[in-house]
């Protein structure tokens, strides 16, 4: 960042008080603030001479001189000038109320220990050497932190110091510098880099947040860039207008018809996007898994193989975490798993334990190299990628099954709870508590939210952590069908669920009523899946023997 202008620097920042604006001008303590974040914008954007202008005009300063000053020469990596403006700074913030005493240790500290790193960069090891000894190690302060960076004086070059001390080294480290002390001090002293950007980023992601059709990723505020030695990076590109409240379409949200899929010749139990989006997987009665290429420009599926020989029917699909293994059950009367390598197209593994088992329900650990499945007879198996029994767990009837991202296992019973599960050490407790029986479940991708399909209750979403009740769901028809619901969106804000009066709902996760009902099934439909990569589309399955997908009325035929 360019220096700022210095004249008339107060600790708190109210200028008004201190009669530093123009005679004549008059200016609350927010307006003197939003001038000096626009400062501060027009700076970072090149426009120098604007700032400058701007600053004179309103009487006004971006920093304290102290700041400003102590700025310049981290940057510039003069560490003498940095240590002597960071007593100055010190002065000022003795007394403080906002600042701890232990933060201004931390500070002196971080400059300390970014001049010993630069110097051992460098191959100034005697340089360093003094610094550690004479200036860090007297400071007392984290002492076990100043033993491991006097075991880096045995690194051999300036990348192995680089990797052992997770430091970006040379100028670029000095931002994060920055940012550190910037952490510690008061805002009428050095603002944020980045700091409008920030406020405004912050502000267009809660208005995508309460927008009733806003299924796109939402800005995020600014991130720490390693390119620049002065600046936050900018946050993402804000994709709609500053200028007005944010309010998407209906026209752009998946809930018009794009394409009807006719492929089975049966009804259509379970579909399942791939982890990367580009592949739909549909399970049908008539024994067969269907394979669909999903192409995001033209926003069509196209038929790409059928996998075929599942003799009890397809009503439950399970990708792996990379995509490489699609798993598929059937219904209560099959006692088998089948997993299919879908880089080969060629069958992995056909599973069946005994013919007296019912395996209709499965879930992959993080790693993909296991899973676990059972049924509602009594059958719960842990088990490796090749189908080797690593353990189980007797009598335990299941009606569906997800895996945390710790390991351990949720598993819906026939007995109306969802339990956790440790196959590691083969413990369990009660986690949920339902009135009817949970025929379907969902776990969002940040392993916090629940959301179970209850029968004769519709969908109920609960928030693991607290093992409370968050929301039921209205609208929707739910009798003692299987009927699976998911989450949607990039931030998956949304619900979406089948029904038995062929229709599917869509929910805002803030609101029990539905924000779009949409009809074009003639049968109850099984289930929906929302692409978790290109969020503007998803996927109905329906006993009237179709997909149909569903985008913005934009691609409609």
């Amino acid at each position: 960042m360019h220096q700022p202008c210095t004249n008339g620097a107060h600790l708190n920042g109210d200028a008004a008080r201190n009669g530093d604006l123009p005679p004549g001008l008059r200016m609350s303590q927010t307006d003197q603030e939003i001038v000096r974040l626009i400062g501060q914008h027009l700076l970072s954007v090149g426009l120098e001479r604007s700032a400058t202008l701007l600053m004179e005009e309103s009487g006004l300063h971006l920093e304290h001189p102290a700041a400003a000053t102590f700025r310049t020469h981290v940057l510039a990596g003069d560490w003498v000038k940095a240590d002597h403006d960071l007593r100055a700074l010190h002065d000022l913030l003795r007394d403080s109320p906002q600042v701890e005493p232990h933060n201004l240790a931390e500070m002196k500290f971080v400059v300390l220990e970014q001049k010993y790193l630069e110097h051992l960069e460098a191959g100034r090891v005697l340089d360093a050497l003094h610094v550690l000894r004479n200036e860090l190690t007297p400071l007392q302060y984290d002492t076990a932190r100043v033993h491991r960076l006097s075991a880096l004086m045995m690194c051999a070059d300036a990348a192995e110091l680089r990797q052992r001390a997770r430091w970006p080294g040379g100028p670029r480290s000095r931002a994060r510098l920055l940012a550190t002390v910037q952490a510690v001090l008061p805002p009428a002293l050095m603002m944020s880099p980045g700091r409008l950007r920030a406020l405004l980023a912050q502000a267009a992601a809660q208005q995508a947040a309460r927008c009733r059709f806003h299924a796109a990723p939402r800005p995020s505020p600014p991130v720490p860039s390693p390119d620049r030695d002065d600046e936050l990076a900018a946050p993402e590109h804000i994709p709609f207008s500053l200028l007005a409240d944010h309010h998407c379409s209906a026209d752009q949200f998946p809930i018009h018809s794009l394409q009807v899929l006719n492929g089975h010749c049966d009804e259509v139990w379970y579909c399942k996007w791939s982890p990367d989006g580009s592949k739909l997987a549909s399970g049908s009665k008539d024994n067969t898994v269907m394979i669909w290429d999903y192409n995001p420009v033209t926003k069509r599926l196209a038929f790409r193989k059928s996998l075929e020989g599942h003799s009890y029917g397809v009503s439950f699909l399970a990708w792996s975490p990379d995509g490489r293994h699609l798993l598929a059950a059937g219904p209560e009367d099959c006692p088998d798993l089948w997993i299919w390598n879908m880089e080969t197209e060629q069958l992995h593994l056909k599973m069946t334990h005994s013919q007296e088992d019912s395996l209709t329900a499965a879930a992959w650990h993080a790693s993909g190299n296991a899973f676990v499945c059972g049924g509602a007879r009594g059958q719960f198996y842990h088990c490796a990628l090749d189908g080797t029994l690593i353990n189980n767990w007797d009598g335990v009837r299941v009606n569906a099954l997800a895996c945390r991202s710790e390991g351990r296992v949720l598993a819906a019973d026939t007995h109306h709870r969802v339990r956790l599960y440790d196959f590691s050490d083969l413990t369990d407790r009660n986690l949920i508590q339902e009135e009817h029986a949970v025929m379907a479940m969902t776990l969002n991708a940040a392993d916090t939210l629940l959301l179970l399909n209850v029968a004769n209750q519709g969908v109920h979403l609960w928030d693991i952590r607290a093992r409370a009740l968050v929301r039921r769901f209205r609208g929707l028809s739910q009798g003692h069908f299987t009927i699976h619901a998911c989450f949607g969106g990039a931030h998956q804000d949304f619900i979406a669920s089948g029904s038995e009066d062929n229709k599917v709902y869509i929910w805002h996760i803030d609101g029990e009523e539905p924000i779009a009902v949409v009809s074009g099934h003639t049968r109850c439909v099984n289930a929906v899946a929302w692409n978790p990569v290109h969020h503007d589309v998803l996927v109905s399955a329906s006993d009237d023997y179709s997909l149909r997908l569903w985008g913005p009325r934009t691609h409609q035929t």
